[in-house]
């Protein structure tokens, strides 16, 4: 099966590798060394790595189990259909599983905006943290684009 381009010199090409910028980025004085407001390069403004393992949780548990539920709930219907217990019809079947799967997108949102992005890791809920994540979430659109 080998076809052109797997040989050798193809090595170290593919997979996920950090890029290095491009001679025009680095030749544009510096520029591509500085992070936001003139930061040093290690200094990003992303997300805290305590922040995103607050939110990848919080997603997991959010859309894990509503989509678990949707998926199980077609094993549930035909098992219970397939042995006579109960005559389901495909609709109620159909309509169960997407009600599931459209929390699972709504757990989506819930997870990332209930994370706290304070020191402590907040309630086990995080409902006070949308009020105040959905804020800062509409004022970074109001904000100008900063200046380079």
């Amino acid at each position: 099966m080998g076809g052109k381009g797997n040989g050798p010199s193809r090595q170290g090409s593919g997979g996920i590798a950090p890029s290095t910028p491009s001679r025009a980025a680095q030749s544009a004085g510096g520029s591509a060394k500085r992070g936001a407001k003139g930061q040093a390069p290690g200094k990003s403004q992303g997300i805290p790595p305590a922040v995103a393992n607050r939110m990848a949780r919080r997603v997991g548990l959010a859309t894990g189990i509503p989509t678990l539920l949707g998926m199980a709930t077609f094993i549930v219907s035909y098992v219970v259909v397939s042995r006579g217990l109960l005559d389901i019809p495909p609709v109620a079947t159909l309509l169960t599983s997407g009600a599931f799967f459209l929390l699972g997108l709504v757990g989506l949102s819930y997870g990332v905006l209930s994370a706290s992005w304070e020191d402590n890791p907040g309630t086990l809920l995080g409902l006070e943290q949308i009020g105040v994540n959905i804020g800062r979430l509409r004022s970074s659109f109001k904000r100008p684009p900063a200046a380079s």
